[in-house]
């Protein structure tokens, strides 16, 4: 049996919490951001208009289809094609919220089919414009109807967020590579990184498990 030694922890507290603050904060971040334009996506995919609807739909089958390492690499690699000089911090934000946006795209556009159509209908013959349909008639039952698979979204956006520390993003996976270098500790310093993910996921999944038992009920 492999002893597990926590006292690198202690060791090397600040370290691991600046990473867990870091993570925190660009999970929070790519959270809020992907959420609104996978909800604009998902929106244009089923506009009545076929131009946007073919855009939507090339932009989520794309990055849907392409390692989000490769998505990060783009904006931290090859934003100085553009006049740019993105830190790992923020590209990985970037990174992050437009790979995690395709995929909520797709839940959401789901929940909208599951919405009756006669509800939009009747709400654009009341003189509701397309736009406002959405937003205060379709899209609030949309997304009530989604929220487990929302869930399970974010769950993944907060693990991905450990590719940061490829590109020097300060995450926690970033500092845990620090960490080891010094100590040479591989072992334990990696069991500390994964109790300081487990601090942000299994609260969110006990979460989900319950909206997801809520919502069966219903």
């Amino acid at each position: 049996m492999l002893p597990v030694d926590l006292s690198i922890i202690a060791e090397n507290w600040d370290r691991y919490i600046e990473g867990f603050g870091n993570t925190v904060m660009v999970s929070l971040l790519s959270l809020v951001l992907s959420f609104l334009l996978g909800t604009l996506v998902a929106v244009l995919r089923i506009s009545p208009f076929k131009t946007l609807r073919a855009i939507s739909g090339v932009y989520v089958e794309f990055v849907r289809n392409i390692p989000l390492l490769l998505i990060i690499f783009f904006f931290y690699y090859g934003s100085s094609e553009f006049g740019l000089s993105l830190d790992g911090f923020t590209a990985g934000t970037i990174g992050l919220t437009i790979y995690t946006s395709a995929f909520i795209a797709e839940a959401i556009r789901a929940g909208i089919l599951a919405v009756p159509a006669g509800q939009a209908e009747a709400a654009r013959s009341s003189g509701l414009s397309y736009g406002q349909t959405m937003i205060h008639v379709v899209l609030p039952q949309a997304i009530k109807i989604v929220i487990p698979p929302l869930g399970n979204q974010f769950l993944n956006l907060i693990k991905n967020s450990s590719i940061l520390g490829v590109i020097a993003g300060m995450d926690l996976m970033y500092f845990g590579d620090l960490i080891n270098s010094d100590t040479l500790d591989t072992f334990n310093v990696y069991i500390g990184v994964a109790l300081f993910y487990l601090v942000l996921t299994i609260p969110l999944s006990l979460l989900v498990q319950y909206l997801e038992r809520r919502m069966a009920r219903a």
